[in-house]
């Protein structure tokens, strides 16, 4: 399947893109080489192979879940512009 100008024109006018005459031809040579790519893939005999999401096996790696002491209360609001009753105070965001 090959694409010509006056469809990269419609493609070009239903995604919003502009593309200029002088890009023209690059543009159309990159489609129509993606078009023949995809032909060629199409005459693989994938009979039997199973559908795949990533090419290699993927694994989440994350670390060992361990209990350790939090940060002490007193070093945590040291550093803070106002405190009240132990909390941190923020400016209120929410207006009623």
């Amino acid at each position: 399947m090959k694409i010509d100008r006056e469809e990269i024109k419609k493609i070009a006018l239903l995604s919003r893109l502009e593309i200029s005459e002088e890009n023209m031809g690059t543009v159309e040579k990159a489609l129509n080489d993606v078009l023949s790519y995809v032909a060629e893939l199409e005459e693989l005999d994938l009979e039997g192979v199973e559908p795949m999401a990533h090419a290699v096996p993927l694994h989440n790696v994350f670390r060992k879940d361990e209990v350790i002491p939090s940060l002490p209360h007193d070093l945590a609001m040291q550093n803070a512009p106002e405190e009240e009753d132990g909390y941190f105070k923020v400016p209120r965001v929410i207006q009623e």
